[in-house]
């Protein structure tokens, strides 16, 4: 089965901000003996292939996901230029790289866990196997969920339903400055690491997290949010049965959007209704299942946004749709 979604801005590359880092370069001292940096990198690459390590959680590339790994452990920066290649590792770091290609390509954890990090939007989120790793098609249509609205009106609130690690709730805050921004999830663990990562963004004061079903015990803001986004569960149960290792490491609640993977969907719809302002949007990712949201929700006059992939799997619904449905 595929990536739930692919990854966005990642890795050493551009999750970042920075540049691509450097590529592999082939040298006299063979992979299987590897010294500096660059010869690691190699072995590294050849063992993801050798063991199909999966991709799209971090990278959607092995290169850029094994660069990762590698700079971060060793405490390298991620725009490090092509002479780090010759960095010669110490027994002790050798050792520790090891360790963690072992764990990455033999037992399939996932990068993101194994350096406790992961990237998006140009931020820096903590992560670990409470929470899905972030991913997600938003990260290149936040900066332009105000061209949504009607012309000048402001964020004042915003919500990110089922929020797991908090990325999406803090880039929400991150692009409007003055919005209160309601992070919701039902998982305890999850909204553990989304506090970390509210604390360590400084955002305390506008982003506040809820531990509830969807919306069941928020109070709508006066005058309702404007903006409501949501990256929720939406995978079929049987294809969550079906998924690789690295993906069955993150929490199945994350992925599993029962039978037909709009059980949350469902929920989500119901309760948007009275708390969106009347100009308000809301806006659902939901993976390969667009033929079902458009048959299913067709009352609602979905709208998709375009993806600079062409997938196009972001649904947009209208307060103004859903109220005179």
């Amino acid at each position: 089965m595929p990536p739930r979604k692919p990854a966005k801005k990642t890795a050493a590359r551009s999750s970042a901000g920075h540049g691509a880092g450097p590529a592999p370069r082939k040298t006299s001292q063979p992979a299987a003996n590897p010294r500096t940096l660059g010869q690691w990198l190699e072995h590294a690459l050849e063992r993801y292939a050798a063991h199909n390590a999966a991709l799209g959680q971090v990278a959607d590339n092995a290169h850029d996901d094994a660069l990762l790994l590698l700079l971060r452990l060793l405490g390298l920066p991620l725009d490090s230029d092509e002479s780090v290649l010759d960095r010669v590792l110490t027994a002790a770091e050798a050792k520790r790289v090891l360790a963690a290609l072992h764990r990455r390509v033999e037992q399939h954890v996932p990068t993101a866990y194994l350096i406790g990090e992961a990237w998006l939007g140009g931020h820096r989120f903590h992560v670990d196997e409470r929470v899905i790793i972030p991913r997600s098609y938003f990260v290149e249509l936040i900066p332009h969920l105000a061209d949504l609205l009607p012309p000048s009106t402001p964020v004042r609130h915003a919500a990110d339903i089922c929020t797991g690690s908090g990325c999406l709730a803090l880039l929400l805050a991150h692009q409007f400055k003055k919005a209160k921004v309601d992070a919701t999830d039902l998982s305890p663990d999850a909204l553990d690491v989304a506090a970390i990562n509210v604390r360590e963004h400084r955002l305390a004061a506008r982003v506040a997290l809820h531990r509830t079903d969807v919306f069941a015990d928020v109070p709508s803001p006066e005058g309702g949010y404007d903006l409501i986004i949501s990256n929720p569960p939406y995978e079929p149960s049987a294809h969550v049965d079906n998924q690789l290792p690295e993906f069955k490491a993150e929490p199945r609640m994350a992925h599993d959007g029962g039978p037909d993977g709009l059980v949350i969907i469902r929920k989500i719809l119901a309760q948007a209704l009275p708390r969106l302002a009347p100009h308000g949007v809301l806006l659902i990712e939901v993976g390969g299942i667009q033929k079902l949201i458009n048959r299913t929700f067709a009352h609602l006059d979905p709208e998709w946004l375009d993806t600079e992939d062409g997938t196009n799997c972001v649904c947009l619904f209208r307060a103004t749709s859903i109220a005179s449905a």
